[in-house]
């Protein structure tokens, strides 16, 4: 068995950035293009992956703390977790709560201690251009994961933002979801 697949046919891979905004995070958790080693694959999201996964009526994507469902930030259910697709990748901005795991998080985004962002899926539509090449070109999105140390894919970065700046970034945020840009 795949090291990084579980027996229900779950995956979890990396993503790229978070940011602390205020009381929220914002950022990629998955950037379309990038490569992850998974074992001896190498494997990238394609543009296109999330949208039928976004758009299922009812879906509820949870945002946790490495993949534990005990460490509950956001969920879109609750209209406190936000995702949309863009040409770079899988937008999310959550609202964190004000609790002990929340005032934490956003301590170690704002010192930028944290390791970057993962998510967990099904695959819907993949293909093998090489024995160890995989492009993820549908998913089933489950969850999207702040990681505290290492996450699959590299040069994931973890960064505060002023307020100024979050407010200009949550309004792209907005107008992405809207379907403005």
């Amino acid at each position: 068995m795949d090291p990084a697949r579980f027996p229900d046919g779950t995956e979890r891979r990396g993503g790229v950035e978070i940011r602390a905004a205020g009381r929220r995070l914002e950022g990629y958790a998955v950037v379309f293009g990038v490569e992850a080693r998974i074992g001896g694959v190498r494997e990238t999201v394609r543009p296109g992956a999330f949208l039928a996964s976004l758009s299922a009526a009812g879906k509820d994507v949870l945002a946790l703390v490495d993949h534990d469902p005990g460490k509950l930030l956001a969920r879109t259910g609750s209209g406190t977790l936000r995702l949309a697709e863009d040409s770079r990748g899988l937008a999310f901005d959550l609202d964190v709560a004000d609790t002990q795991l929340g005032r934490d998080i956003l301590v170690m985004a704002e010192r930028r201690d944290l390791g970057g962002m993962s998510f967990s899926f099904h695959a819907k539509d993949e293909a093998w251009p090489a024995p160890d090449r995989r492009e993820l070109r549908a998913v089933d999105l489950l969850e999207i994961s702040v990681v505290l140390s290492f996450p699959a894919y590299a040069g994931t970065t973890v960064s505060a933002r002023s307020l100024g700046l979050a407010t200009a970034g949550q309004a792209r945020l907005r107008r992405l979801m809207a379907g403005v840009i």
